[in-house]
C-alpha cells in the first residue's frame, strides 16, 4: 500500500511529508517517537507524537497536531514625506467564519516565501499586491505568529515608498485567486484603526507599532 505525500508523490509533488521533525536533537528533554501524516490537500498537517522531560524529572508522552504552510513574509510600506501607509483590502474566509462582520481585512502586504529567499518574497509580493517596486528594505523582526498549532515563522519589513514607486495597479494575481484592494490612509489615522478594530490584523498591527514606537514614523 502507498500513500500520496509519503511513498509516492502527492497533488504538488511531493513525498515523505512524515520525515519532518525525526531528527531534532536539539532539546534533550524532547524525544521525537512517531510521525503521522494527517492531510496533504494544500499545505500539511501532521500529528507527532514525543516524550517530554518535565522540569520536576518524569517524563510524559504528548501529542500535537501541527499546520505546515511555509514561511512567510510581510511588509509595511510608508511615505515619510507624506506619512502615509499602503496596505491591502482582501477577503479572508477564517476571519468571516469566526465572527468578523464581512472577512474583509485591512492588512499589510505579505506572502508565502515558496522558493524564494524572504526579501526577494516580499519585494514580490508588494509588486503583485500594492503595485509597489520597493528599494531599500529594512528587516524588523522574525516572529512565530501561532507557535501552538503552526509552524510558521513570519519575516517582517519595513519600506519607504513614493507615489512614482507605484508602477502598477496591483490587486494580486487573479489565477491564484486574489482580489486585492491597495487602500493609502495617513499613518496616524491607522493607528486609530486599531483602537476601533477597522485594523484587526495581528502582523499589521505589530508593524504599526513598532513604527510608531521605533520605526520610521514615530515621535521619538
Amino acid at each position: 500500500m502507498t500513500t500520496p505525500g509519503i511513498d509516492v508523490p502527492d497533488a504538488r509533488g511531493r513525498t515523505a511529508l512524515d520525515q519532518k521533525g525525526r531528527d531534532l536533537t536539539g532539546n534533550p528533554d524532547v524525544v521525537i517517537r512517531d510521525v503521522e501524516l494527517l492531510a496533504t490537500a494544500w499545505h500539511v498537517l501532521r500529528r507527532t507524537t514525543y516524550d517530554y522531560r518535565h522540569p520536576a524529572g518524569h517524563w510524559s508522552t504528548q501529542q500535537r497536531e501541527t499546520y505546515d504552510r511555509g514561511d512567510g513574509a510581510t511588509v509595511l510600506l510608508y511615505d515619510p514625506e507624506r506619512r502615509t501607509v499602503l496596505l491591502t483590502r482582501q477577503f479572508r474566509y477564517p476571519a468571516y467564519v469566526n465572527g468578523h462582520p464581512d472577512g474583509m481585512l485591512v492588512e499589510a502586504a505579505a506572502g508565502l516565501l515558496d522558493d524564494d529567499d524572504p526579501a526577494s518574497a516580499i519585494r514580490r509580493e508588494a509588486a503583485e499586491e500594492l503595485g509597489v517596486t520597493i528599494g531599500d528594505l529594512e528587516e524588523v523582526f522574525q516572529v512565530w505568529m501561532s507557535p501552538g498549532s503552526v509552524t510558521e515563522r513570519l519575516h517582517f519589513y519595513a519600506a519607504p515608498y513614493t507615489p512614482a514607486d507605484r508602477t502598477s495597479a496591483g490587486g494580486g494575481v487573479a489565477a491564484e485567486g486574489e482580489d486585492i484592494e491597495p487602500v493609502e490612509i495617513p499613518f496616524d489615522e491607522a493607528l486609530k484603526w486599531i483602537t476601533d478594530g477597522r485594523i484587526a490584523d495581528a502582523k499589521t498591527i505589530m508593524l504599526l507599532q513598532w513604527a510608531a514606537l521605533s520605526g520610521p514614523l514615530s515621535s521619538r
